[in-house]
């Protein structure tokens, strides 16, 4: 098995960093904006750009939600192993709010699929958005497309792109494995 490099820890700053400035630039103050980290993997990136978005932006209140999607995907009983839930922790309204989902990587589009039917038991947003910091652009089995990516990348079906957080892997980078 071949691995290479996408990104390493330096790029993915400047990304994050990007993708929080192209943030405020259609939030403003998020006032009427919620950030929603897609488990198990989109927190990290969630929790990084909230961060970026206080310290280094100087947005007091950024409201940030983590939505389990385990029960909400079609191949959620074709799998030969049991799937492990997630913990949904939303404690603020959604209605009539913007709402960006986040996640790492934009694969099939099935996940995000799947948190647009869970995020209706929260009531109804007044828009959706979609974050990826990666978006495997020609992987698509749903017409749905991200409105702020940090890099597409171009890979054949086998290849698997896989995000390392220091939170959880102990370094920043993105893989790409044959």
């Amino acid at each position: 098995m071949s691995k290479k490099t996408l990104l390493n820890s330096k790029e993915i700053h400047i990304i994050l960093h990007r993708l929080a400035c192209q943030l405020i630039e259609n939030h403003n103050n998020f006032d009427k904006t919620v950030l929603i980290g897609i488990q198990p993997r989109g927190i990290y990136l969630a929790e990084r750009l909230v961060t970026i978005l206080q310290n280094d932006y100087n947005i007091s209140k950024v409201e940030l939600g983590q939505l389990d999607i385990t029960f909400y995907r079609d191949d959620f009983r074709r799998r030969e192993e049991p799937l492990e839930a997630n913990k949904t922790h939303i404690n603020f309204i959604i209605e009539g709010k913007n709402v960006v989902f986040i996640d790492d990587v934009l694969y099939s589009g099935r996940s995000i699929r799947a948190a647009l039917t869970a995020i209706q038991s929260f009531g109804r947003p007044a828009n959706i958005e979609l974050l990826v910091l990666i978006d495997r652009r020609f992987s698509r089995h749903l017409p749905i497309q991200p409105d702020y990516t940090g890099r597409q990348v171009d890979v054949i079906n086998k290849e698997k792109v896989t995000v390392h957080w220091k939170e959880n892997d102990n370094k920043d980078a993105v893989i790409i494995k044959n």
